[in-house]
């Protein structure tokens, strides 16, 4: 969790940077982002030379060919995929690493965001980088990637083998596999999917064994219940492995190999712990074309026919929220009840720290705006990112731009 005590929670109104001015100084800018505490916002904006980053009206002092995927890491820094002489690597706050390569992309950070791991490619050969140095290993490809939260652990999903397009018969021997920190593991499988890591090295991930034949590898040993399908698996901090599982019954969720949930699903996935672990929800689907989620093996009492987005538990773990979507309208659906104003799109719910509260932000005819308990309490936004709560939950910090100017906004919420 973000560390939000240091931000600044008494500044009202704190204007940052005129977007309208910005536009109108480059040939081209991109989508802005925004820190999360609130204090800087950017672009990849192209001048004369080329691409660079722009920070509160500010370049970085490097130009490039190419620059994308922009975001702030947790620790406010900017980081940018950047191309220069037909080359890729990452700057972060203009410093760029060494090491470039063909091509570079899908980041994924450390929750503290110290710990940088990105996909390579040189030739035809791929690999990862991470704190800016390659892995020694290249593969024929790497199909996903994870690092653990605390950057020390990265596991992938590589191709360990090369596979002509016609040779069916080495498919079903094997060609996938999984690598750790650049080691590879033995043991050779038809697919590789979901790898998941955590801290201590310990890593799982979906392997499909034969054409119909499923399971999860976990810390380099494959369990021995075999399913129809699976999603990806998720670890508890205790180091047990959940992941949702096929039987001829239908779906339902397994811990270490063991299914630990009675009801049974035409669907389930997106499995979600809540902060302390004691709890899971999941989406699933009672019934072909019908969504909802489930907790702790109880569905909900309501379902959805478009969708139903990832769950979202507040800090104790007593209360779950989603976002949801039927006949083409978007709301929030708390503890099983969805609110009665609908929109274009919403995002994801925000609970306040002790859970009284839950806060989205929402769209409706290309304007964005904020919805607090299933009513519209902030609107006409032109550009809005995510609400945060100070850390006691008594203010809220607002990110948007109105009039063509981004504003940092502290509103206080007084009593709930």
């Amino acid at each position: 969790m973000l560390d939000r005590t240091g931000w600044d929670w008494e500044t009202h109104k704190k204007p940052i940077a005129d977007v309208r001015e910005i536009r109108s100084t480059y040939e081209e800018v991109r989508e802005f982002v925004v820190s999360d505490d609130g204090e800087k916002i950017a672009a990849p904006v192209k001048g004369d030379e080329g691409f660079t980053p722009c920070v509160n009206g500010t370049l970085w002092d490097v130009v490039f060919d190419k620059a994308w995927s922009l975001r702030f890491l947790p620790d406010q820094r900017l980081f940018a995929i950047v191309m220069k002489d037909d080359k890729w690597s990452v700057g972060v706050d203009g410093q760029v690493w060494d090491e470039k390569f063909e091509y570079a992309w899908n980041p994924q950070f450390s929750a503290d965001g110290r710990h940088i791991a990105i996909q390579i490619k040189k030739g035809m050969d791929y690999s990862l980088m991470v704190d800016g140095k390659p892995w020694e290993n290249w593969f024929r490809s790497i199909r996903e990637f994870a690092i653990s939260p605390d950057g020390g652990t990265v596991a992938a999903a590589v191709q360990v083998e090369p596979l002509k397009e016609p040779d069916t018969e080495k498919f079903l021997e094997g060609v996938w596999g999984v690598a750790v920190n650049d080691e590879v593991w033995d043991g050779k499988y038809l697919n590789v999917w979901g790898p998941a890591a955590m801290d201590g090295g310990k890593v799982a991930a979906e392997v499909r064994l034969g054409i119909n034949e499923f399971s999860v590898i976990q810390d380099g040993t494959v369990w021995p219940g075999r399913y129809g399908m699976i999603w990806e698996p998720c670890f508890t901090p205790s180091g047990s492995v959940l992941v949702p599982v096929k039987l001829p019954g239908g779906w339902t969720l397994a811990k270490d190999s063991q299914t630990i949930w009675n009801g049974r699903f035409a669907q389930l996935f997106r499995v979600k712990l809540s902060p302390d672990a004691s709890r899971v929800a999941a989406v699933a689907s009672p019934e072909f074309g019908r969504w909802t989620v489930v907790v702790d093996d109880c569905p909900w009492p309501v379902t959805w026919g478009d969708a139903v987005l990832d769950p979202v538990f507040s800090a104790d773990g007593k209360r779950v929220a989603a976002v949801v979507r039927d006949n083409g309208a978007w709301t929030i659906a708390v503890d099983g009840q969805p609110w009665s104003a609908t929109f274009d799109m919403v995002w994801d719910p925000v609970f306040s720290p002790g859970g009284d509260r839950v806060v989205a932000k929402v769209e409706k005819d290309g304007v964005y705006g904020l919805v607090m308990g299933g009513r519209v309490w902030q609107h006409g936004y032109e550009m809005l990112w995510d609400p945060v709560f100070s850390p006691d939950g008594k203010k809220l910090l607002i990110r948007g731009v109105q009039a063509g100017m981004y504003v940092r906004s502290v509103v206080s919420l007084g009593a709930s």
